[in-house]
């Protein structure tokens, strides 16, 4: 597993219905063990614990709690696990101890599906019903955090998936953010015929492979990537296969970083104008806000055109969750505060502090990137797409995002990339629905 900014990734292991316990190594239990002997998930009157695997969003978690204690009585205390196997392990096996903490962070789609199913959660359906009456969250993203109907996670926030750009390298060239395609191959051309790398792409980490396969499939056809990730379309297909001869014809032009580029100096790299545009998830503001580029000012963002001029514009679109274990030490207060974690006043704190967005549709980001995207995503009515990494039984999404690593060091063709991602495709979706049934 490997905490990305807001996102969680972990590699594959499907939790059994039963318990989560077979096949975790002693290792995790060990780690439990020392946790259950400490007072760190014990009941601290005024306090819900979140445990997490990113400590650098502990202040944000604070911030945001304070403004819950407001509403609640009930600040948060965050406990960040650093290791991200280690916290994988620990939180699934904590769930069926007393010592379960107050809340936990998790990735949403089929992480929490596989979660939910062992019937360790609360179910939060009846807190969700409160949000949709008071028009706190918009109801496609329910799917992403239910199962079986019932809902088990709270969006933590909402990311878009954007090209983030250097405002006076584009001025410099006499470029614009492109709102066609056209426009986006012409700023390719130009930023490459200046020295610039137009885009940064890389497989490095495993999980960025899937970023640019998300991306060109959905914007050659939005309608057959929703299928694609529902198990209802055929990765042979045309639109699938066009996408990639975009994505290689890019790759051959030089048009993209190394397929080994490290994306933790995009920033940088997009800072110095060393990379034209930077395509990653909209909670990267804070990394690139951090190197003293200012947002708005300094760096922009778009979301990319779509292929054909008549099709749909989309937007991939992340969220975490939060989640309350059934077993939690602090069950009522862990509730009240899932129940407020959406109010405008809690969200306003916590995504200044992310610069980033929120998924309730009230509250307006900070951020003025994020804030005018979000704005013109609304009334434009763009179809919002889940992300790749959490729409498909994990085993399946790790094992294609393997494959298009490969695609992108030039080890495989468009052709055998996608008849591979097929054959996994039609095994992983069936294992899922035996194991449901």
């Amino acid at each position: 597993m490997r905490s990305i900014g807001g996102a969680t990734q972990w590699p594959p292991h499907p939790l059994g219905r039963r318990s989560v316990l077979a096949g975790i190594g002693a290792g995790a239990a060990v780690a439990l063990a020392g946790c259950a002997r400490g007072d760190s998930t014990a009941v601290q009157p005024g306090t819900t614990s979140l445990t997490n695997d990113n400590a650098t969003w502990d202040r944000g978690y604070v911030a945001a709690g304070r403004e819950l204690k407001k509403l609640t009585g009930h600040a948060l205390r965050p406990l960040s696990n650093p290791n991200p196997t280690s916290y994988k392990q620990v939180t699934q096996i904590s769930l069926q101890t007393t010592k379960a903490t107050d809340m936990i962070k998790w990735a949403s789609g089929y992480f929490l599906k596989s979660l939910a199913r062992t019937g360790e959660l609360s179910d939060l359906s009846s807190i969700w019903a409160d949000y949709e009456d008071k028009e706190w969250v918009t109801p496609q993203t329910r799917e992403a955090m239910s199962y079986r109907g019932s809902v088990y996670g709270i969006p933590l926030y909402e990311s878009y998936y954007v090209l983030f750009y250097n405002t006076a390298l584009f001025r410099k060239h006499g470029l614009r953010a492109p709102d066609t395609w056209d426009e986006l191959l012409h700023n390719a051309e130009v930023l490459k015929k200046a020295g610039v790398i137009p885009f940064v792409a890389t497989q490095a980490g495993n999980w960025p492979a899937y970023e640019w396969f998300q991306e060109l499939v959905s914007k050659v056809d939005p309608d057959f990537y929703a299928d694609l990730v529902s198990g209802k379309a055929q990765y042979t297909d045309p639109q699938a296969h066009k996408a990639l001869q975009i994505w290689q014809d890019f790759m051959r032009k030089g048009w993209m970083t190394p397929a080994d580029f490290d994306q933790n100096n995009g920033p940088a790299a997009l800072k110095s104008g060393r990379v034209g545009m930077f395509l990653h998830g909209s909670w990267q503001s804070q990394g690139i806000a951090a190197t003293g580029m200012k947002p708005g000012t300094d760096f922009d963002a778009f979301v990319l055109p779509p292929v054909e001029s008549s099709t749909r514009r989309s937007v991939i679109t992340e969220s975490g969750v939060l989640a309350v274990p059934r077993k939690a030490v602090s069950h009522d207060a862990a509730m009240a505060n899932a129940a407020h974690w959406l109010d405008p006043k809690v969200q306003q704190v916590w995504t200044d502090f992310l610069q980033d967005a929120s998924a309730n549709p009230r509250s307006r980001p900070g951020n003025p990137v994020m804030a005018s995207l979000k704005e013109r995503a609304r009334k434009e009515r763009w179809a919002q797409l889940p992300r790749y990494g959490e729409s498909g039984p994990p085993n399946l999404i790790q094992g294609n995002t393997d494959d298009l690593g490969s695609f992108m060091t030039g080890a495989s063709s468009p052709q055998a990339t996608l008849r591979s991602m097929a054959g996994r495709a039609a095994e992983e979706w069936a294992a899922w629905e035996r194991d449901e049934a």
